[in-house]
């Protein structure tokens, strides 16, 4: 990696410059395990300097998230250097120029995650395997569906397992046919830890059984690009029941969309 001189004399990483995409998950009856690459992107840079934390905003967020050590694409970076044994650079400047829109299940958590592994990791060297990054972003995230597929692009099917497990969890990629979307945000914030918290403990099998056999054909019909299929099995019974209670609204919107032709 090249490097430069430092106000201190010592040689630092050149700059870094990430570009993280906008996913969506859960896709259909794919709870957890389903996620999708958009063409709508966060582009965050990461210089080491000479004094302090900087974290600059544009876009997206600016004026709400934190421009201190408890945003996330800070504490992310500085995971990776606890991961690889290092200190965490006490002057850095990070300058975002954010795409995609906060608190509208577009991945944007998983995206200033990701993008704070790459960063540092890149500082480092890239002495963290994708797999060991991917781990580390699960400690943040709880599921891997919008990290995966920020991080392999198109559609990506994942399996959980074990964060100590060193290969999982397991992701396949899976390329889509061309697609257009159109996406609906809601005026409203909701937390992810708000959204998971409505979830019931258990579920019965019938539901499973559903949830399984649409989630299988969601895949072929992204695959295939085969739209008519796609319109008859995104049906959920795991989570959107109990989520769309929380938007006003969501459930007429849906009905709206189908009605147009979605």
């Amino acid at each position: 990696m090249e490097t430069q001189a430092s106000s201190t004399g010592r040689e630092s990483p050149a700059p870094v410059c990430v570009f993280v995409p906008a996913t969506t998950a859960n896709l259909g009856p794919g709870f957890d395990c389903l996620g999708m690459a958009l063409n709508l992107e966060n582009r965050v840079r990461f210089e080491i300097t000479g004094s302090g934390l900087q974290v600059d905003i544009q876009g997206e967020g600016a004026g709400s998230l934190s421009s201190d050590h408890t945003n996330l694409i800070v504490k992310a970076l500085q995971q990776v250097y606890r991961t690889a044994g290092k200190t965490p650079p006490l002057g850095l400047h990070i300058h975002c120029h954010n795409q995609i829109p906060v608190g509208s299940g577009l991945g944007s958590s998983a995206a200033a995650v990701l993008a704070g592994l790459l960063g540092g990791n890149a500082l480092l060297g890239n002495p963290l395997k994708p797999g060991e990054l991917l781990r580390l972003g699960l400690e943040f995230e709880g599921h891997a569906d919008n990290l995966a597929a920020a991080w392999y692009g198109g559609l990506v099917l994942v399996a959980a397992g074990s964060t100590d497990e060193a290969d999982w969890p397991l992701i396949r990629r899976i390329d889509v046919a061309p697609l257009k979307l159109a996406v609906v945000v809601p005026e409203i914030t909701l937390p992810t830890a708000e959204a998971r918290r409505v979830l019931p403990r258990q579920v019965s099998i019938e539901d499973s059984t559903f949830n399984m056999s649409r989630a299988l054909l969601v895949v072929e019909a992204f695959r295939s690009g085969d739209l008519d299929l796609l319109g008859k099995v995104m049906d959920d019974r795991l989570h959107q029941p109990y989520r769309l209670e929380l938007v006003p609204g969501a459930q007429q919107a849906m009905q709206a969309a189908r009605q147009a032709g979605a």
